[in-house]
Parts: C-alpha cells; sequence; structure tokens
C-alpha cells in the first residue's frame, strides 16, 4: 500500500513537466539578453562613430 502512494506520487510528479518548459524558455531567454549586451556593449563604440560621421557629413 505504501509503495502504490509512493508510486502514484513518482507518476504525478514525473508527468508535470510544465514547469520545466518554463524554466527553460527563461534560460533561454537570459543567455539572448546576456548575449545581446555584449553584442551592443561590444559594437556600441563603433556603430556610435559612424552614426557621428554621418551626422556630421549632413550639416
Amino acid at each position: 500500500m505504501v509503495l502504490n502512494s509512493i508510486a502514484e506520487r513518482i507518476k504525478r510528479l514525473h508527468g508535470d513537466q510544465g514547469g520545466q518548459g518554463m524554466a527553460e524558455y527563461g534560460l533561454i531567454i537570459a543567455l539572448v539578453a546576456v548575449a545581446a549586451i555584449i553584442a551592443f556593449n561590444t559594437l556600441g563604440g563603433g556603430i556610435s562613430n559612424k552614426i557621428d560621421k554621418v551626422n556630421d557629413q549632413l550639416k
């Protein structure tokens, strides 16, 4: 009887994976955000310089 109860609990826990999917999406979003921040910090100065050059030529 106790073993059946434990087996039922394990089956319910194994079947409930909705939270796992949300956690994976959260990790993916965090990884993309970190990659975007690194890219903006790395390329930010170069892009800013190009925009300034175009702005100076338009004046």
